[in-house]
């Protein structure tokens, strides 16, 4: 089969996370995050696992840079830890942690490899937590801007590619609503000002990156999740169209149109958090890019028993994890392979939402992954690769404007509550000694940038 082909200045990339790579969680004055405290509380992680070695990738950030390397990517989407930076949120800011960033930005552009920077990915620090409830309380979008200034006034010299936030629904959701991710809580007042919140902290950080590198680019990061009706029925259909504004219009329409979308809007009347009279105008700022998180579509089925939204996801797919059924294969975290409906999904970006500039800022896939001899076969994620990365270059030529393409993950890593039972790399990490052997698929990354016909990073 060929390679999917992109554009001649396209971004390859692949993505991580602070928490889930660093370790070192105490290391050169670090302060507490929330997910330090979540993975140290006992029966929140599944495996009785925590992060505080993981890949050592504060320790060591040059055994992975040759990894990039090794398999020709042009682009590294990172996150920076706020509470490496800011122990407590704010105030006094911790030169050593700052530094490490600045030479991980260093070492990148040696290789000509483009950093993307992530200012939030759902690491608040505790004392924030602790202040003033996390994002559930409104000072911390302010006090999240004042940190990406100090973090851009640092780095923005350098590093021009700036995301405010990684998946506000995820941390909202799972960590206020459902308890499933740090902190753990299951208040639906706290879920959705933790959402507005967020936004609001993502519009007041754009306009402080911009002052303080005014070239810089600046962008949001959005998990986009397409969902059906799980059956004809019209309570069905109608609970699929509200499940879809919660799970993307609300964002969505938030930042490029300031407003929040009804029916979801009015359905939650009664837990809505204080909008203020600018807060709208401050969330819809331009921005320079949107990232798109994309894995796999769901389907909703009318709910009586929720309260307020009245509908819940079918949760017929976890049932499948790594399995065929119905000539659809599943991976082990138990979601449907279905390339179709990301090129839906990239469409609709262009036709509802104005094309914006686009990065797919993270898609992947989780199987179960073994050494054999040394290598690790992992025939699933490359067929999976080929079809997405192939709707995406189709999404191109039907005028989306996407200019880049970061693989989850760079190399196995602690998947949050799952511990080190997922992996999503194309690095396969021994998490006990540290080894890293590149799998089958990112083989097949490296000779498929190589098939591009592009200059290799480095050179």
């Amino acid at each position: 089969m060929p390679y999917p082909q992109f554009p001649s200045n396209f971004l390859f990339g692949a993505a991580t996370a602070a928490f889930q790579i660093e370790g070192s969680p105490t290391a050169d004055g670090k302060g507490k995050s929330i997910w330090d405290v979540y993975s140290h509380t006992r029966g929140k992680i599944r495996t009785g696992e925590n992060a505080d070695i993981t890949c050592e990738t504060y320790r060591n950030p040059e055994r992975d840079l040759a990894l990039m390397t090794e398999l020709g990517l042009n682009a590294y989407r990172f996150s920076i830890s706020w509470s490496r930076v800011l122990p407590n949120g704010r105030g006094q800011v911790n030169q050593k942690g700052l530094d490490y960033y600045c030479r991980l930005v260093d070492l990148l552009l040696e290789r000509g490899i483009t950093p993307f920077i992530t200012l939030f990915h759902w690491d608040t620090p505790q004392a924030l937590q602790e202040l003033c409830g996390g994002f559930a309380g409104r000072d911390t979008a302010y006090y999240f801007a004042d940190y990406a200034e100090v973090v851009v006034k640092a780095l923005g010299d350098r590093a021009k590619n700036w995301i405010t936030l990684n998946e506000p629904l995820e941390h909202c959701a799972f960590g206020y609503l459902l308890g499933d991710l740090a902190p753990g809580h299951h208040n639906p007042w706290e879920y959705i000002r933790a959402a507005h919140h967020q936004l609001l902290g993502h519009g007041l950080a754009l306009e402080r990156i911009h002052a303080a590198s005014p070239d810089s680019r600046v962008g949001l990061t959005l998990s986009l999740t397409p969902i059906f009706p799980a059956t004809s029925q019209p309570k069905d259909i109608a609970a699929a169209h509200v499940a879809n504004q919660f799970f993307n219009d609300f964002f969505l329409d938030g930042v490029f149109k300031g407003s929040y979308p009804d029916p979801f809007w009015s359905k939650i009347r009664l837990v809505r958090p204080s909008v203020k009279t600018d807060d709208m105008k401050i969330i819809s700022q331009p921005m320079d890019f949107l990232g798109v998180n994309y894995y796999s579509r769901e389907f909703a089925r009318a709910a009586w028993n929720v309260p307020l939204l009245g509908f819940w996801v079918d949760e017929t797919q976890v049932n499948h994890r790594e399995q065929v059924v119905n000539g659809r294969q599943y991976t082990n975290f138990g979601r449907e392979i279905y390339a179709p409906t990301f090129y839906d999904t990239l469409m609709r970006l262009k036709n509802e939402y104005g094309n914006p500039t686009m990065y797919i800022t993270e898609n992947g896939a989780s199987f179960t992954d073994v050494v054999e001899n040394g290598e690790v076969h992992d025939p699933l994620r490359i067929a999976f690769l080929e079809s997405y990365m192939e709707a995406a270059a189709q999404a191109i030529r039907d005028g989306v404007n996407l200019h880049g393409y970061f693989i989850w993950s760079l190399m196995d890593n602690f998947e949050w509550q799952q511990g080190f039972s997922k992996r999503f790399g194309l690095v396969y990490v021994d998490h006990a000694t540290q080894q890293r052997i590149i799998k089958d698929s990112g083989r097949w990354v490296a000779k498929m940038i190589r098939g591009q016909g592009l200059p290799k990073s480095g050179q």
